[in-house]
């Protein structure tokens, strides 16, 4: 019977409760800043770790936006821009060249399922079966 006088969930929630506190300037330069450690991970790993587990690195993108974006709700974009200007504008930089790193990743990837896929036809094809054998794109 004690516990249940000690739970009552008519109690007023207080207000700092209720409504969540503005993001900081300090807290969205935070934020910025591990989404900056992340893409320079990620654009490090790609370049030089065969074993990079780019799964988790996307994952972990993922967060990082996702915070970055409950951070700056509600906030007037104008201000965002102008109190973080130049850590976006660095962020932009590593932006494009993480970009370069994973265009070259897949291209690399392409060109070897590519080479993979003529590996796999011509040891299937020992030229019995094949539609070239009988005249089949042939000129008549």
């Amino acid at each position: 019977m004690q516990e249940a006088a000690l739970y009552s969930p008519e109690l007023p929630r207080s207000a700092s409760a209720e409504q969540p506190s503005p993001p900081r300037p300090a807290a969205l330069s935070a934020i910025i800043g591990r989404i900056e450690e992340a893409i320079e991970h990620e654009t490090a790993g790609i370049r030089g770790n065969p074993d990079f587990d780019i799964k988790a690195s996307n994952a972990r993108k993922s967060r990082h936006l996702y915070e970055l974006n409950r951070a700056i709700k509600g906030l007037p974009q104008a201000e965002v821009l102008n109190e973080h200007r130049e850590a976006l504008t660095r962020l932009r930089g590593k932006l494009a060249d993480n970009e370069k790193a994973l265009r070259a990743h897949l291209n690399a990837v392409t060109e070897v399922a590519g080479l993979i896929r003529d590996a796999i036809q011509k040891a299937d094809a020992d030229g019995t079966y094949s539609v070239n054998e009988f005249g089949a794109g042939r000129a008549a």
